[in-house]
């Protein structure tokens, strides 16, 4: 029994993913259930002049058509974050409609829902609705919409900014410091937009029962109560406790299931106006117009030196798109997500970061995967790598001489960075040395050399990151601009047999809950894994959570279990000493029983549970039961840290990049299952490949989105990829009982600029010093001519 933490045990969820048991929202049928198609728009910018639905109300198998006219036209989704003007001025938060009703703002934006008896219907249906516009200028750079005489996103107001924001020491006393600076790199460039892409599309099921007068909404979302609480309290203002939210199994998120999206609300309030379930599951073209976008920064950077190349000073300017509206968690992203990080792992002095967040004709920004730390690292690992080959320093030297030395939280105090955090505990470079070990540096040096000699264009790109995770302590957040709490509960329920139920407000879709869980969990009470059942998804088994994101489900969530499970062992020795004639100070517990310390004498889990419900023979005062709940509201971020580096072979006759090798050797703490944290490595490094090579959503100066398929918008297949090389240094966290730190996002953050860093030094001796992502082999054979 027990003896499960840190090992890797298999999944138990994949048995019946394997057998095609899955259940996800698109496979629920309900009875009389209904069928949604869209009327969206086919520009990004245009008056709505006329809806006709006439001709599709008299189609076959309709029920019902609804445009921004009808009762819906009142409702929209809100924001979750408010990031207010360097003046003070409040952030701008136009409405996002529910239906557009005089305007269209992005490309695929819905004019109408058209309801039918099948999906084919009501398709045929959409195609009958004749929708006049009338076609305006639209502007998707987000430097660009903060031109004069730019076309504006929101006729309110004068410009397109939403906000803008800074963060760090007096600009003044930055820029005097590069002006002093023995050397200055600067860097301009754009973090490009990316498509989520999750494997299973956005699923919707509303569900009205007229004799209750309570809605069930299943929808493929990674956090069921801030669904709710969205819904609920701000977009239809329904009672939170006639509303039910599940979410069975969710294929893949990436952030892009967090938010509250139109369709959501909308199908659950036209359920109750036809009195049917109302079903709309998102086709993969849809998906790519509608879905949240992520990263889209146009960055402008100096970062000074002095002799030695020890860093002096930092200072950039970014324009960060919004989209047309604000989304859930969009002003979080570039602002706390990204700006509290520009310490990196380095003991810069002086930092200063200008944000201006412009609206702009596309569909909402929001996270994707890492959501700001992953731009804030491609910015400062691209730095330093650009100012070691400028200054003539290898770029692990340049690295070595800025770390911050190591601490662990405990004996030496957190480091207090100049961007509002306090770094947990961290040796960075720790987790360098060792990944040069790994690739073996010096002789890939002279290897890399000779190969040159042969016209062979060998590379080596090296990224050390740190990433704020474990989201998040409320009153931080708040301070922030957060509009709820980022807390979470774990609901601990012992059967009278013993068998064990854990609630949790966190969300699973591929991190891999139940087994984890159930592992730490087993362990704590020396019980075997088969005993503990992990539930989550569904608002009326769990009390409250605030879902899964910001890899904070086993810092926060866990953490919360935890908590519960020691009020369980608690309660569990006063009865245990009562069953043994003891004091509870003379129990030890250990491999499932209390037992009196030097003698045989014990009781084991299982008969106290029973005890506890059928209390015949039970302490005096103690109530029955054993059942708790508990909410967890950490003290700190956690911040796992690490270092990727990736080996390229740059072909000069195409421009083609062939990834050699691939190695990650990250920190993320106390390690509860070494094969999902590797498998949570590899797959956010593969996402970052993606970015550095393939992925980038494109805009005409229409603002059509000109690959939105797969035939058109790259993604890294088997192919593409080497076997990723993983290695792990442990720094625990000193301040969740778990020690953990978060791993679901550490691969997306570090992998993007060790592999761009890389092409770039396959190619430095050719004078070529920087490549915009993607590095298609179109842009790389370009560098390489000029």
């Amino acid at each position: 029994m027990g003896n499960f933490i840190g090992k890797s045990v298999k999944r138990r969820e994949d048995a019946r993913f394997l057998k095609g048991a899955g259940k996800y929202t698109d496979d629920i049928k309900l009875p009389k259930m209904t069928q949604v198609a869209f009327v969206r728009s086919p520009y990004a910018h245009a008056k709505i002049l006329n809806v006709d639905t006439s001709a599709a109300r008299n189609a076959n198998g309709v029920v019902a058509i609804y445009t921004a006219d009808d009762g819906c036209g009142q409702y929209g989704v809100p924001c979750g974050w408010q990031v207010n003007f360097k003046n003070g001025e409040t952030m701008r938060e136009p409405m996002h409609p529910l239906l557009a009703k005089d305007k269209i703002r992005h490309l695929g934006e819905a004019v109408a829902i058209v309801i039918a008896e099948s999906l084919e219907l009501a398709r045929d249906a959409a195609e009958l609705v004749e929708v006049d516009y009338e076609e305006l200028p639209a502007v998707t750079n987000p430097r660009d919409a903060m031109e004069d005489g730019a076309p504006l996103v929101h006729d309110q107001w004068t410009d397109n900014a939403a906000f803008d924001w800074c963060i760090g020491n007096d600009r003044a006393e930055v820029e005097a410091a590069l002006e002093a600076a023995h050397h200055v790199t600067e860097m301009e460039f754009r973090n490009q937009r990316l498509a989520p892409n999750a494997i299973e599309p956005r699923s919707y099921i509303a569900d009205y029962d007229v004799n209750a007068d309570k809605w069930t909404l299943y929808t493929s979302t990674q956090n069921p109560h801030l669904i709710r609480l969205l819904l609920c309290a701000f977009a239809l203002g329904i009672p939170e406790h006639k509303v039910r939210v599940v979410s069975h199994d969710v294929g893949g998120g990436f952030g892009s299931k967090i938010y509250h999206y139109t369709e959501e609300a909308l199908v659950t309030w036209a359920s109750k106006e036809i009195g049917r379930p109302v079903k709309w599951t998102s086709d993969r073209s849809e998906a790519f117009l509608t879905d949240a976008h992520g990263r889209d920064h146009v960055v402008t950077s100096k970062m000074g030196f002095d002799k030695e190349g020890k860093i002096v000073a930092h200072l950039t300017d970014e324009y960060c798109g919004l989209g047309a509206y604000l989304s859930t968690f969009a002003p979080a992203v570039p602002t706390y997500l990204h700006g509290t990080l520009f310490q990196g792992v380095y003991t810069t002095p002086l930092i200063h970061l200008n944000v201006t967040a412009p609206f702009t004709h596309t569909v909402p920004v929001d996270a994707y995967r890492g959501a700001g730390r992953p731009e804030a690292t491609y910015l400062l690992e691209r730095m330093l790598s650009k100012a070691a080959a400028e200054m003539n320093l290898d770029q692990a030297e340049i690295r070595f001489k800025n770390f911050i030395p190591p601490f662990d939280g405990i004996e030496q105090p957190g480091y207090q960075t100049q961007v509002a955090l306090q770094y947990d505990s961290g040796n960075y470079e720790e987790t360098l040395k060792r990944g040069l070990e790994m690739l073996g540096y010096e002789d890939f040096r002279k290897e890399q050399e000779e190969a040159r000699k042969n016209g062979k264009l060998l590379g080596v790109g090296i990224s050390t990151y740190i990433e704020g995770c474990g989201i998040a302590p409320s009153a931080v957040v708040g301070a922030l601009g957060a509009r709820a709490g980022l807390y979470e509960v774990g609901h601990v329920r012992v059967q009278p047999t013993g068998k064990v139920s854990v609630f949790t407000g966190t969300h699973s879709h591929g991190q891999g809950h139940e087994t984890v869980f159930a592992q730490f969990v087993a362990d704590k009470l020396g019980i075997d894994m088969d005993d503990v059942e992990i539930l989550h998804g569904d608002t009326e088994q769990v009390a409250f959570g605030m879902g899964t994101y910001g890899s904070r489900s086993l810092a926060v969530g866990g953490s919360a279990i935890i908590k519960s499970v020691e009020k369980v062992l608690e309660k569990g020795a006063k009865i245990a000493a009562h069953k043994l004639e003891a004091a509870e100070e003379d129990l030890e517990y250990a491999e499932g029983k209390w037992t009196v310390k030097g003698t045989d004498k014990s009781v084991s889990f299982g008969d106290v549970s029973l005890t506890a419900y059928v209390p015949h023979d039970y302490p005096e005062g103690l109530e029955p039961g054993l059942d708790f709940s508990s909410f967890y509201d950490p003290a700190n971020f956690t911040y796992p840290f690490g270092t990727h580096i990736a080996v390229v072979e740059v072909c000069s006759d195409t421009g083609r990049v062939d990834l050699k090798r691939f190695i990650a050797c990250d920190d993320v703490g106390n390690v509860m299952n070494p094969m999902i944290v590797d498998g949570q490595i590899h797959g956010g490094v593969v996402q970052g490949i993606g970015q550095a090579l393939l992925e980038e959503v494109v805009f005409d100066e229409d603002g059509q989105m000109i690959n939105a398929s797969y035939m058109d918008y790259a993604m890294p297949r088997a192919d593409d990829l080497p076997m990723i090389e993983t290695d792990r240094t442990t720094t625990p966290c000193p301040h969740n009982p778990l020690g953990v730190k978060g791993a679901g996002e550490a691969g997306a953050i570090g992998s993007t600029p060790a592999v761009v860093n890389a092409v770039v030094d396959a190619v430095a001796h050719l004078g070529v010093k920087d490549i915009q992502m993607p590095l298609t082999p179109q842009r790389v054979w370009k560098a390489i001519q000029n």
